[in-house]
């Protein structure tokens, strides 16, 4: 009998709430041998793996992933690749695994990367990924602040991007969302105030999770560390047109 290699899935945890994985999510987290988690090379923790925790087998294994937080691609590379040998070298042990990753897998995600590698080293692996909620429609459902409404634009933007690229395509949505805001606060601020955007704009520190924060003026954010998990919304009615 010729031997069945295991089914890769991924899935998104949402923003922090155990409560808010779906359910479709829940099944298979209750049914698979194996759940990979992403963590920094600095530690073994990782938030998703805390998220997800309730929803696990009794019996589970669990393996935690380490993903360099650096700007040195040869190194990511390097990391990206050795995850994708791991997580096939258990598929083919007939084993079903899922890699659990914060908000959903497809977006700003390590999972991403760890999908091409697996692809490029075993193009039959088979891989299932399910949506997860983000940090920023939790946030938006948190201040009940609508992402975009009739004919409006929603841009969604890494915070990592320099202060004139940012200032750009800020100025062109109707609706903007900023993921990634916390090693870049100073200029993200400047090109706000710049195109005269701080008093519509909120920022959700940490939603979901313990202290969770709405910050609505965000000038108060530059006299503080910004927090890892720190998503802006920014509403730029200058472009809407009725």
């Amino acid at each position: 009998m010729k031997h069945k290699n295991g089914i890769l899935y991924g899935i998104g945890v949402g923003p922090g709430d155990p409560e808010l994985i779906p359910l479709k999510s829940v099944r298979i987290l209750k049914g698979v041998d194996i759940v990979f988690a992403a963590s920094s090379s600095k530690n073994d923790y990782s938030i998703a793996l805390e998220i997800a925790r309730p929803h696990l087998g009794k019996d589970i294994q669990t393996i935690r992933l380490s993903f360099p937080m650096t700007a040195d691609i040869e190194r990511e590379k390097h990391a990206w690749r050795k995850n994708a040998e791991t997580v096939i070298k258990y598929l083919n042990q007939g084993k079903d695994a899922a890699f659990i990753t914060i908000g959903d897998p497809l977006t700003y995600s390590t999972y991403g990367y760890l999908v091409k590698e697996i692809k490029s080293l075993s193009p039959n692996t088979a891989i299932n990924t399910i949506p997860g909620i983000t940090s920023y429609q939790a946030a938006a459902a948190l201040t009940n602040t609508p992402l975009a409404e009739g004919n409006e634009s929603l841009l969604i933007l890494s915070g990592l991007k320099e202060k004139d690229r940012l200032k750009n395509l800020i100025g062109k949505a109707d609706n903007i969302i900023l993921l990634k805001a916390y090693r870049n606060m100073q200029e993200i601020c400047s090109a706000i105030e710049e195109l005269d955007l701080t008093n519509k704009t909120t920022g959700v520190i940490r939603c979901g999770l313990d202290g969770e924060e709405v910050i609505t003026d965000i000038r108060k954010m530059l006299n503080k560390k910004p927090h890892y998990f720190t998503v802006l919304m920014i509403k730029n009615t200058r472009t809407t047109t009725s």
